[in-house]
Parts: structure tokens; C-alpha cells; sequence
């Protein structure tokens, strides 16, 4: 599992004047947790190239190509999306993500 500076770059841009953003190391990835609540994590996994925070309400409605439940170990994570590149592609596409992962609760 590597990095993916390019999509870390993006997502720091997303998140550029929300407050309290700390980037951590974690799960092979680079999370972001935003008032001390990781709300999505960015690094090249075999699956995904994105982990993001999301209420149970959004993911229904934001499903789409490239996206899918996040199973770790086996075991569905409820309130949690894998994306894959194609799902964040666009500069829009990504923002809207941010967003959700941003309005989920905690």
C-alpha cells in the first residue's frame, strides 16, 4: 500500500478553511480527522484510493460507479464508503465527497 500524494493534495485543497484539520498517518493511509473525528482517510489501496465517513442516509443516494461499502477484515464498516479513482476524478466529484464525509455525524 502506497501513497497517493496527488489525491492527498486535493483533499487538503477541499479542505481549505475548514477548521481544526489534522492530517495523521493511519491504516496505511493518510487520514484527516476534522474536530478530532477521522472523517476520511487517502493512500492506493488494492480496492480503493479513498475511505470517507458518510451517514447512512447519503450513502444510498451518493452511490454511483467506484463506489462500495468499506469491508475491513470481512466486516462491513456501517457509515463508511471505499471510493476508486473513477469516482474521484473530477475536482466536483471529489468535493461533493468531502462534503458528505464533512456532514456526517460522528
Amino acid at each position: 500500500m502506497a501513497d497517493h500524494p496527488e489525491l492527498a493534495a486535493r483533499v487538503r485543497d477541499a479542505l481549505a478553511g475548514v477548521a481544526d484539520v489534522v492530517e495523521k498517518r493511519m491504516f496505511g493511509s493518510v487520514g484527516f480527522l476534522v474536530g478530532g473525528a477521522l472523517r476520511l482517510g487517502v493512500g492506493r489501496h488494492p480496492d480503493h484510493v479513498m475511505m470517507l465517513r458518510i451517514s447512512e442516509e447519503d450513502a444510498a443516494a451518493l452511490a454511483g460507479p467506484g463506489v462500495h461499502p468499506a469491508v475491513m477484515r470481512g466486516r462491513t464498516m456501517r457509515g463508511w464508503l471505499f471510493l476508486e479513482e473513477e469516482a474521484v476524478d473530477s475536482d466536483e466529484q471529489l468535493e461533493r465527497w468531502v462534503a458528505a464525509a464533512l456532514a456526517a455525524p460522528v
